[in-house]
C-alpha cells in the first residue's frame, strides 16, 4: 500500500491511498465466506458454494464491493498512522480506481487537529477581585442563618409581607381548569418571589379563608408560558418569628457556644468562598489572555457539529426540564434567534480552541494524570451531577467516558501550569499567591455543599 497527504487547509487533509490487489485477498476470502453463509445454490450445501459459481451467479461486483467495505477501514487507518494525523470525526471517502485483479485507489478527506505553537506564557498578567469581606457581610450572612431557623405561629389577621400562608390554588387557561393546575396546602412565605407572578398583590390583606383570583403566566406544567386566571385561597396565616441573636442561638444554629464564634466561622467561611471565587477568576482571565498569544484555527464541521450539540442540550434537556422552548427561552433572556446563534458560535468556538491549546500544553509540559487525581475529579463530578459516587463511576464506565474525564484532569493541569506561571495581582494592586489555590476551592466548594445542605434541611423542617 502507498498513501500520500496533501494538506487542503490548517484543519483538513485529503490521503491518496494505492492499494495492490493482493493486499485485498483477506477481505475477498472472507467475501466469500460471507456470501455463502447467506445464499442457497441448488447442488451445493450451505457455505461450501464455489468462488466461481458465486460469481456468476451473483457477479463478481458483489463480492467486490464486500471485500472493500471490509478491507478501506483497515487501509485508511494504516494511512492515518503513517502520516501520523491527529484525525477528528469521520472521513469522506471516495473510491477513484477500482480494477479487478489490480488495484483499488481511493481519496478520505479529513478534519485534523491543527498544529499550534505554544508562546511563551510566562508575561501573562492579570487583575482579579481582591478578597475582603466586611463586617456587613457577616451580619448578612448570620442573618440568613437566623431566617433559616425562624419559627411560625399561627394568627388571626390579615396577611402581610414576610408572613407564611397556607394557600389552595386553582389556575384556568380559557375557562377550563388544568388538570395539573391545582394545589392544596401549599406553604408560602410573602415576598419571596417563589411562586407566580402577582400571587403577593392577592394573598396580602387576606386572613384565613379569604380567597382571590389574579391573572399571571404559568412557569410550568402542561400550559407553561400561558396566560392563567388563577384562583388563591388562604386556609392559614402565620407570622415568622425570629431567634434573638445570642450565645443560646450559636449553640440552637451550630456546633458554637457564642454568637462571636459563629460570627468568626462565618468570616472563615465567606473568605474560602471569596477566595474559590477569586482562583476560579484567575484562572478564567489567564485563559483568556493565552487564548489571544495562541494562532488556532477551528475545523468547520467540528464547529458546526459542536454548535448543534450546545443548541439540542439546551433546547431537549435544560429547556425541556423548565416546560420552555428556545422561542420562549429567547423572549425572557431578551434575545433575537441570530444573537442566540452568534453567542452560540462564540462560545463553541471558545470550548474547541481551548481544548485544542490545553491539549497541547499537556504534551509540551509531559502531564499525566494518576489514579488519585482522577478519582479527585470523579467525585467532584458526581457532587456536582447530583448521583452518589458509585453511580457516577458506573455510569461513566458503561458510557465510555473515561478517557474524557482523564482529559479534564489533564487540561485542569495544563491551566493550573499556565496560572502559575502568569502574574496575578488583586484590584488593591497586591500579588495573589495561588500556590494553595486547590485548598481554597476545596474549602470553597465543601462552604457551598454545606450551605446548600443547611438549605436543604431548612426545606424539610418547614415542610
Amino acid at each position: 500500500m502507498k498513501s500520500a497527504v496533501e494538506t487542503l487547509n490548517p484543519t483538513r487533509v485529503r490521503l491518496t491511498v494505492e492499494v495492490p490487489f493482493e493486499e485485498l485477498k483477506d477481505s475477498l476470502d472472507a467475501a466469500y465466506k460471507k456470501i455463502n453463509q447467506q445464499v442457497t445454490v441448488k447442488g451445493f450445501r450451505k457455505g461450501k458454494i464455489p468462488a466461481r459459481v458465486i460469481d456468476q451467479r451473483f457477479g463478481r461486483g458483489a463480492v467486490l464491493e464486500e471485500a472493500v467495505n471490509d478491507a478501506l477501514p483497515k487501509f485508511y487507518t494504516e494511512a492515518v498512522n503513517e502520516a501520523e494525523l491527529n484525525v477528528l470525526g469521520q472521513p469522506e471517502v471516495d473510491i477513484t480506481e477500482l480494477k479487478d485483479n489490480e488495484t483499488l485507489n481511493f481519496t478520505a478527506e479529513v478534519d485534523i487537529r491543527p498544529a499550534i505553537e505554544i508562546p511563551d506564557y510566562s508575561g501573562i498578567e492579570v487583575e482579579v477581585d481582591a478578597v475582603e469581606v466586611s463586617d456587613e457581610d457577616v451580619d448578612k450572612a448570620v442573618e440568613e442563618l437566623r431566617e433559616r431557623f425562624a419559627s411560625t405561629s399561627p394568627v388571626e389577621r390579615a396577611a402581610e409581607d414576610g408572613d407564611v400562608v397556607t394557600i389552595d390554588l386553582e389556575a384556568k387557561v380559557d375557562g377550563e381548569v388544568l388538570e395539573d393546575g391545582v394545589a392544596s396546602g401549599v406553604s408560602y412565605t410573602i415576598g419571596s418571589g417563589e411562586l407566580l407572578e402577582g400571587i403577593d398583590e392577592a394573598v396580602k390583606g387576606l386572613e384565613a379563608g379569604g380567597e382571590a383570583t389574579f391573572t399571571s403566566e404559568l412557569k410550568g406544567g402542561s400550559a407553561a408560558g400561558k396566560e392563567s386566571e388563577v384562583t388563591v385561597k388562604v386556609t392559614q396565616v402565620a407570622a415568622r418569628e425570629l431567634p434573638a441573636l445570642d450565645d443560646d442561638f450559636a449553640q440552637l444554629a451550630s456546633e458554637f457556644d457564642t454568637l462571636d464564634e459563629v460570627k468568626a466561622d462565618s468570616r472563615k467561611r465567606l473568605e474560602n468562598m471569596k477566595q474559590y471565587d477569586q482562583a476560579t477568576q484567575a484562572q478564567e482571565r489567564v485563559l483568556e489572555k493565552l487564548l489571544e498569544l495562541v494562532e488556532v484555527p477551528v475545523p468547520e464541521k467540528l464547529l458546526a457539529d459542536e454548535i448543534e450539540t450546545r443548541k439540542h442540550n439546551l433546547v431537549n434537556h435544560q429547556l425541556g426540564q423548565m416546560g420552555l422552548d428556545l422561542a420562549k427561552y429567547l423572549e425572557i433572556q431578551g434575545k433575537t434567534e441570530e444573537e442566540f446563534d452568534a453567542e452560540t458560535k462564540e462560545q463553541a468556538e471558545k470550548g474547541i480552541k481551548t481544548q485544542f491549546v490545553l491539549d497541547e500544553l499537556v504534551n509540551k509540559e509531559k502531564l499525566n494524570v494518576n489514579q488519585e487525581e482522577l478519582t479527585e475529579h470523579l467525585m467532584r463530578r458526581a457532587q456536582s451531577s447530583g448521583m452518589s459516587p458509585d453511580q457516577f463511576a458506573q455510569a461513566v464506565v458503561e458510557g465510555g467516558q473515561v478517557p474524557m474525564l482523564v482529559g479534564e484532569v489533564a487540561r485542569g493541569k495544563a491551566l493550573a501550569v499556565v496560572v502559575e506561571a502568569a502574574t496575578v495581582k488583586d484590584t488593591n494592586g497586591e500579588v495573589v499567591d495561588l500556590d494553595d489555590e486547590e485548598e481554597a476551592a476545596a474549602e470553597g466548594e465543601q462552604a457551598e455543599a454545606s450551605d446548600a445542605a443547611e438549605a436543604k434541611a431548612e426545606e424539610k423542617t418547614e415542610a
